[in-house]
């Protein structure tokens, strides 16, 4: 089961979650679709999570590169 966690200071989502086991990464936007990126070991979750780091732009520039897709929780 997937742990989510708000998050209240991002325009773009409203929670993320991650599955050290599997590696993926989950978000979920405000329009409540959720998507899964996969491919993503601890060390990218902690740059995704990092104080001051913006989830937006980490999706861009990082995530969205990465195997991705919607996720029907």
């Amino acid at each position: 089961m997937i742990e989510w966690i708000p998050i209240s200071n991002s325009t773009r989502i409203v929670a993320e979650a991650y599955d050290p086991e599997a590696e993926k990464i989950y978000v979920r936007f405000p329009d409540g679709v959720e998507w899964c990126y996969a491919a993503c070991p601890p060390n990218v979750w902690e740059e995704f999570t990092a104080p001051g780091q913006s989830r937006g732009q980490y999706i861009n520039r990082v995530l969205n590169f990465k195997p991705h897709g919607r996720h029907s929780g």
